[in-house]
């Protein structure tokens, strides 16, 4: 029995189209960020969405928020990573990443919100000559309790960060802190992007139906070829 160079041809293209639908399937993999993986020098935009976490008009607007404590010579960044270097906890990155660029630009206080979307954590660090103004318990609360909330409410990244600044902006200005949000029944807000359980779910789908034609089509294609 001989062999038709066109179909084993086929086959084999088939065979390759089917793992390059195989790998597509597959989410990428969350890559691991430590302090190397950023800058040196001091970033020009107040927002650096690693994780991809916030749409186009979500990262303008905290872009903005921001750079408005520039007028009170604080330089504020938001940091999204999506995992974090084995053994390196989210404050000692930030504290890295502020001493580090605060090198870089002595004049102005240092003020980073970091938020992992792995496990949808937050911290926030501050410079050393901004303590005063923003004490460590502030910071501490604003993290955990402050951007906690939303981010334990469903991922809400753009409201807690809003909220962080909200909060802090209150105390820079010389009020006294507002505290952490209160727990309440918050009705959901309708919106066209799909949650990550939508996702998720939607991932499995197209799995089941890959499998399913890699099981149907292989070992019917397989016969056929070898048949004739």
């Amino acid at each position: 029995m001989q062999r038709s160079p066109v179909l084993l041809r086929s086959l084999r293209g088939l065979l390759v189209g089917l793992l390059l639908v195989l790998g597509l399937a597959l989410p990428p993999a969350a890559l691991a960020t430590g302090v190397n993986d950023f800058p040196a020098a001091p970033p020009t935009s107040q927002v650096l969405d690693g994780a991809d976490l916030l749409s186009r008009a979500a990262a303008a607007d905290l872009d903005r928020r921001l750079a408005d404590l520039k007028a009170d010579h604080i330089e504020a960044r938001l940091v999204t990573l999506r995992r974090l270097d084995y053994g390196v906890s989210l404050e000692a990155l930030g504290q890295q990443l502020v001493d580090r660029w605060g090198a870089g630009d002595p004049d102005r206080s240092q003020l980073l919100l970091l938020i992992e979307s792995q496990n949808n954590s937050a911290a926030v660090v501050a410079s050393e000559d901004l303590l005063q103004q923003l004490p460590q318990s502030l910071l501490s609360s604003t993290a955990i309790s402050t951007m906690g909330l939303p981010l334990r409410e469903g991922a809400r990244y753009r409201q807690a960060s809003v909220d962080a600044l909200d909060r802090l902006a209150v105390v820079l200005q010389g009020g006294e802190d507002p505290g952490p949000p209160q727990l309440q029944e918050r009705l959901p807000i309708e919106t066209n992007i799909p949650t990550r359980e939508e996702t998720a779910s939607s991932n499995a789908f197209v799995w089941v139906v890959v499998l399913l034609v890699v099981g149907t089509l292989v070992p019917m294609i397989t016969w056929w070829v070898f048949s004739r």
